[in-house]
């Protein structure tokens, strides 16, 4: 491995970070899931502030990076739009080199469809500490380097070939972000795994990340297959993630969001049409006798996936939400402590 010192680094998406420094990622991550099960202490990031900006809910996202952090000896600000002065219409720039002045990171969660990333970008243009993507409008990083640690501890490290179904699933809980299928679209083929992507027309995922996602596959002996049939995705498949996204990359929004209205009626009109795109017993037997089921959660219970699935054998989703609080300590360890 040449370079080892991720000090400084942002990350905005894996898609950044070449391979070495992902398998850093996962073998700290390991160690420290081990210290933690042993109870040894590592306080890596002793007396170091984390900066939590949170634009929508978190459930495992808010908590494995605060719970990371106080394990790790720091300690994470939990922010919201209502506790800065982001209401009142300050810059990214601004919020990030004031911050920058005061600790040692800023975590961002902010999914606002064609304003999230570019809101984390500006940050990192102007920050002097690592920005570290907490989910935005395209990408999921602390969500997919815990799925591929989950992944290897069940399939092993070598998982070229590994047969993968990312699917579109029905949900009405809301309309739920293209982050996760495009991140693990863009890991998995990197790791040389066999992709099959199944979705309705109406909901494709944005063509250029699609088309980043193909190079990596061609580049890491990995497959990608687009198929609209999820049966036959299933089939033969040792990992099924079913999972809903929006129809968002079917539109490009403006700054403001002006036509978001409208295309949320028209998403809304398409869910209907494909209420039967559900991980139920029938399709988990069109499987591998050996496959797991995952999701980033929360699922759309009875709607995404039945609960004899959910709750049933295969499914390793509460390992995967496990493995977010291990990861993203090694994130941070790595980016905001290192060599001095």
């Amino acid at each position: 491995m040449s370079q080892t010192l991720l000090r400084g680094k942002h990350l905005i998406t894996f898609q950044e970070w070449n391979k070495n420094e992902i398998n850093m990622v996962l073998d700290v991550a390991g160690d420290l899931k081990r210290r933690f099960a042993t109870g040894e202490p590592h306080r890596l990031l002793q007396d170091k502030t984390l900066f939590m900006m949170f634009f929508e809910q978190s459930t495992r996202t808010r908590n494995s990076m605060e719970a990371g952090m106080t394990q790790l000896g720091g300690h994470a600000h939990d922010l919201t739009p209502d506790k800065m002065q982001l209401s009142h219409g300050e810059s990214a720039k601004d919020t990030a080199m004031v911050l920058s002045r005061m600790g040692h990171g800023i975590a961002c969660r902010n999914c606002f469809y064609g304003i999230g990333n570019k809101y984390l970008r500006e940050m990192a243009q102007f920050s002097s500490i690592p920005i570290l993507s907490l989910q935005d409008d395209l990408y999921h990083p602390m969500q997919v380097i815990a799925d591929l640690m989950t992944i290897q501890e069940y399939f092993g490290k070598d998982t070229g070939g590994l047969k993968v179904t990312i699917s579109w699933a029905y949900a009405i809980s809301h309309a739920k972000p293209l982050s996760v299928p495009l991140s693990q679209l863009l890991m998995f083929p990197r790791f040389g795994m066999d992709v099959t992507v199944a979705a309705p027309k109406e909901f494709p995922l944005y063509p250029e990340l699609v088309a980043a996602a193909k190079r990596n596959a061609a580049e890491n002996w990995g497959k990608l297959i687009f198929t609209d049939d999820m049966d036959t995705a299933f089939e033969g498949a040792q990992i099924v993630i079913p999972k809903n996204w929006g129809g968002f990359g079917n539109y490009t929004f403006d700054e403001y969001n002006q036509n978001e209205e409208a295309c949320r009626q028209e998403m809304k009109n398409n869910l209907a049409k494909h209420k039967d795109w559900i991980c139920d017993e029938r399709r988990m037997k069109l499987a591998a006798p050996e496959v797991k089921y995952m999701h980033a959660l929360p699922a759309d219970r009875g709607n995404e996936v039945t609960d004899a699935v959910i709750d049933g054998p295969a499914s390793i989703i509460y390992d995967e939400a496990e493995n977010r609080l291990h990861t993203a300590k090694a994130v941070m360890a790595l980016t905001m402590g290192g060599r001095p």
